[in-house]
């Protein structure tokens, strides 16, 4: 078996956590406390399960060599045969962890994250599954103690959804479901179809990150702002007053568009928002790029272009293409029950780090100066 990768970066690293929380004014800023708090019980752990991982190797070679030794007694010899199954498995299971808690965290893994719906191809149908999708991530959130912040809607005349924006806040959101954006096709018979034939539709998701304001540093005079009057179902303050607001970035042409809240002040600063977390995306997709121009991901960059999933309603079929991943539970996946199809994601990303990991030493990262901010 493969040796570990070195243990000294991360003995370093858990040193210098060490001294951070040992100075007098740790504390003045609480956030960064909890972060580095939470970064020194990890490596702890992994220190931990390294040494652990390295007597589970001496024991094996232990009872390998009194199973071989002649000198021994055969109650012993057997006793070291029984053990051995046991310890493997254990040294096993010791590697796995300290591997996966090698694999540096990805920077906004930890965020609150900006969902977008769009309905593609497929007219009236798209729209009516960008809503179910939208009702498949909220029910999926809220089964897990996240909150949902509406920004941005715009229903279809049938009852779907042309476009959607969302905030979802909790632990970890972002590194669950950020490999769900790209597009999601849906086959099965639509409710206007007489013939009953089966068509094919696409919706789009886009997964982003919450920008912070140090994450991007935007230049008000890229900016243009306009407000106007919100349109929608009626009410007596979504028509009469200038609450919609529309930003457009000139840089990138980005277009954000917010009319959910009646305050135009509210609405101007879920658009921010939207634009930060799109702007972070386009930043960190560009910098991805520059050191994997030359290999593609198993899983992808999360890129709206790719085909992701097909949603297949006469079999009660999903198909995640990533991965090869299919699921004959549909109906409850629609029901939110998505945790399967995550954790096969996610597995798939930790053994292709595992990969890329085992073939190289790295050093693990170290906070950001942003992270003071």
């Amino acid at each position: 078996m493969d040796a570990l990768p070195d243990l000294a970066p991360f003995q370093r690293r858990l040193d210098e956590l060490a001294a951070q929380m040992a100075e007098p004014s740790f504390y003045a800023n609480a956030r960064r406390a909890a972060e580095v708090t939470r970064e020194h019980q990890k490596i702890t752990q992994l220190v931990a399960d390294y040494h652990a991982h390295a007597r589970a190797e001496q024991e094996i070679t232990e009872a390998q060599a009194m199973m071989k030794d002649p000198a021994a007694d055969a109650e012993m010899r057997e006793l070291a045969a029984a053990e051995l199954p046991d310890l493997e498995r254990r040294r096993a299971d010791l590697r796995e962890r300290v591997l996966l808690a090698m694999i540096p965290p990805e920077p906004t893994d930890s965020r609150n994250t900006v969902m977008e719906i769009r309905a593609g191809t497929g007219g009236d149908e798209a729209s009516l599954f960008a809503a179910e999708l939208y009702r498949l991530y909220t029910r999926y959130a809220t089964g897990r103690g996240w909150k949902i912040q509406d920004m941005s809607s715009s229903p279809s005349e049938r009852g779907g959804l042309k476009e959607v924006i969302f905030l979802i806040t909790g632990t970890d959101v972002y590194k669950q479901l950020k490999f769900e954006s790209g597009v999601h096709r849906v086959q099965r018979v639509p409710v206007t179809e007489a013939n009953g034939r089966i068509h094919t539709s696409t919706v789009t998701v886009a997964v982003l990150p919450e920008a912070e304001e140090v994450d991007i540093d935007i230049n008000p005079q890229d900016l243009e702002i306009t407000v106007q009057r919100a349109s929608g179902p009626g009410g007596q303050g979504v028509n009469t007053t200038d609450s919609a607001v529309r930003i457009i970035h000139k840089p990138t042409g980005m277009i954000v568009f917010c009319a959910d809240g009646r305050s135009q002040q509210k609405n101007k600063a879920s658009a921010m928002a939207v634009l930060r977390s799109r702007l972070l995306k386009l930043k960190e997709d560009e910098e991805r790029a520059k050191y994997a121009a030359a290999r593609k991901s198993q899983i992808g960059s999360g890129d709206r272009s790719e085909r992701i999933r097909t949603y297949n309603f006469p079999q009660n079929r999903l198909t995640d293409h990533r991965i090869g991943l299919t699921l004959y539970s549909l109906p409850q996946v629609m029901e939110g029950a998505v945790e399967p199809v995550v954790a096969a994601l996610q597995k798939a990303d930790y053994e292709e780090k595992l990969a890329a990991l085992t073939g190289h030493v790295f050093t693990p990262r170290a906070a950001s100066a942003t992270d003071d901010d």
